[in-house]
């Protein structure tokens, strides 16, 4: 089988060659020069057999490069680089230079944007992804017949070779000028505005094309891009450039709808042309793109972005599997969140609480949240740490969001308004979730905070706004004197039993409940009937000190209350012996004399003996 059966082809070029090969041919050829050396040759390279194409737009079947006699034929040849079949230049090409303030940005982007060199696979996928969710949307709008969507990557590591190929929208001459010559102007950008009222469309639109296809230059010296524009009549064109200066274009026969783009890779970035390399990338950021993704014939993105569907179509068992992939775990997780809203963003995730105690190590790590960030099912950052309070980096899982405003390299979040605000909306989302598991399993929700305890005190200690550290109280849970051992209460709950006019919430911080019962601080507070309380833990009474308050209710140490009472009570005994008060007599007389004296200039006068 040629290469010219393939579908979609990915074709890979050698700088200046063109001569035409076929499958059989090269893997042959290979094989054979191998044995002579002793050894097995690699037979991945272009050797994956494929399905037939399928129909839909003019010239979408592949040519036959050559045919199977002259394969046969150039058995024992020598291997070839693998050229062009049936693309060849029609007409001179045309050189353009890069605009000034364009080749400044290319330099930025292609040398110093990206903090990984990687990520040129994510940029070129996600184009990809971008072309073929336009040609979905313009043939369902003409009621045509789609062709098979797919995305194609190969690779050649003796050669320094990568490909991608799409059976997307493609361009045409004016596009590839616009959209290869000018960062940061966008074919998709265009596409939006065009479908400003057509959300469900153009949601699923990545992100801007130009700037995320010049991160090829970190890694190629060369790139070449053949196109073909899915409209009808379209003529092919090859877009080349080294990335310095100027770029060409020039017309080409044998292109197919849709866009190919090959890189010859620098000597020092050889990795990048390695298929496990590769594969890893893609796993990495692109294992839940919306159309299949192949590479090297076999497919790789197989699995489903749960965050995207329904949460009453996604099982236990794939939730189990999905936080296995995402924590690299082997636990199962003990609570699961699938929180879907579109207001007042746009928020699509899942979050796992681990099923195992988390370590000293856990706990005393700086680093913020480890839950991932994907807009429209591309990776944006592994450990996205603004997107929740640092208290919440126990959480695993995944959050997707359109609204998140994002560099042009798509990697560092800029705070903002609306980052701050989903911050919030998951902070609140989240508690609400821990606060309604608390209602529905006092147990399991027990067995959480005990080991999950410190992080929540830790929100405490560290938000620096009182509602947010109210918010996170919530989740806070300690015994009470009025309740039987074990039992455990919350804040809102002891709110809730307090008699009317009470302001205060006591609480007492002591190892155990038997030093509790015993302590002179707690019998005091039996003689007046108050609820205390009971906090074991030692991080406990530095958490309530700056939590100073709860739903109004200042938050009280018994142990400063009854010395403070019981000061109140020497004071007043020292300084008011008996015989230095006055009778009731005298003191009805004198509260007559000053309202009489003070008239209208105050609304009542009162006596109280708490002076001290």
């Amino acid at each position: 089988m040629g290469l010219g059966r393939l579908s979609p082809p990915v074709l890979l070029l050698l700088g200046g060659c063109r001569r035409r090969t076929s499958l059989p041919v090269l893997r042959a050829a290979r094989e054979h020069s191998a044995a002579a050396r002793g050894r097995r040759a690699p037979s991945r390279l272009l050797s994956a057999a494929r399905p037939p194409p399928s129909p839909g737009l003019p010239g979408w079947a592949w040519r036959r490069s050559c045919s199977s006699r002259a394969a046969r034929d150039d058995k024992e040849a020598p291997p070839r680089s693998p050229s062009r079949p049936e693309i060849v230049p029609a007409g001179s090409a045309s050189k353009h230079e890069f605009q000034a303030e364009t080749q400044k940005l290319l330099d930025i982007v292609a040398r110093s944007l990206y903090s990984e060199q990687e990520v040129f696979i994510r940029e070129l996928i996600s184009n990809s992804s971008d072309a073929l969710e336009k040609l979905r949307h313009k043939l369902v709008s003409e009621g045509r017949v789609l062709p098979e969507l797919r995305i194609d990557l190969e690779t050649d590591k003796e050669k320094c070779l990568v490909a991608i190929q799409d059976t997307g929208i493609g361009m045409n001459y004016e596009e590839l000028l616009s959209n290869l010559g000018t960062i940061a102007r966008s074919g998709s950008k265009d596409f939006l505005d065009t479908l400003k009222r057509q959300t469900e469309t153009s949601n699923k639109i990545i992100g801007q094309f130009g700037v995320g296809f010049y991160s090829v230059f970190m890694v190629a010296n060369q790139v070449e891009v053949f196109s073909k524009s899915a409209e009808p009549d379209s003529l092919g064109y090859c877009w080349r450039s080294d990335g310095y200066g100027t770029f060409e274009i020039s017309e080409a026969s044998g292109v197919q709808v849709g866009t190919k783009i090959i890189l010859h890779i620098k000597e020092d970035c050889k990795e990048f042309a390695s298929e496990e390399r590769v594969k890893d990338i893609i796993t990495k950021y692109s294992n839940f793109i919306s159309f299949p993704l192949y590479l090297n014939g076999q497919r790789v993105n197989t699995l489903k972005a749960l965050w995207m569907m329904e949460a009453k179509e996604v099982g236990d068992w794939q939730h189990t599997e999905f936080y296995h992939f995402i924590a690299h775990a082997y636990d199962e997780p003990r609570y699961t969140l699938h929180y879907k809203t579109d207001a007042p963003l746009n928020i699509r995730s899942i979050f796992y609480v681990p099923g195992v105690k988390p370590s000293m190590f856990d706990v005393s790590q700086e680093q913020g949240s480890s839950v991932a960030l994907y807009s429209r099912k591309v990776l944006i950052m592994t450990k996205a740490t603004e997107i929740l309070p640092k208290w919440l980096r126990f959480l695993k899982g995944v959050v997707d969001s359109e609204d998140i405003p994002l560099n042009l390299s798509r990697e560092l979040l800029q705070e903002s308004i609306l980052v701050r605000k989903l911050r919030e909306v998951l902070q609140r989302r989240l508690i609400k979730f821990f606060v309604d598991q608390s209602k529905k399993d006092p147990e399991k929700y027990a067995t959480f905070f005990e080991d999950y305890g410190l992080f929540i005190r830790e929100g405490i200690v560290m938000l620096a706004e009182q509602e947010a550290k109210e918010e996170v109280a919530k989740l806070l849970r300690y015994e009470s004197s009025v309740l039987p051992p074990g039992q455990l209460t919350s804040l809102s709950e002891y709110a809730s039993r307090m008699p009317a006019g009470s302001r205060n919430i006591y609480y007492l911080c002591v190892p155990t409940r038997n030093l509790a019962e015993h302590s002179p601080y707690y019998e005091a507070t039996k003689k007046k009937n108050v609820e205390v309380l009971f906090c074991y833990k030692q991080f406990d009474e530095l958490t309530l000190l700056h939590l100073r308050e709860f739903d109004k209710k200042k938050l009280i140490s018994v142990e400063t209350d009854i010395a403070v009472d019981h000061y109140k009570e020497e004071k007043f005994e020292e300084s008011h012996s008996a015989e230095n008060r006055l009778s009731s007599q005298a003191v009805e007389d004198l509260l007559a004399w000053m309202r009489n004296a003070l008239g209208s200039r105050v609304a009542a006068v009162k006596i109280t003996e708490s002076w001290a």
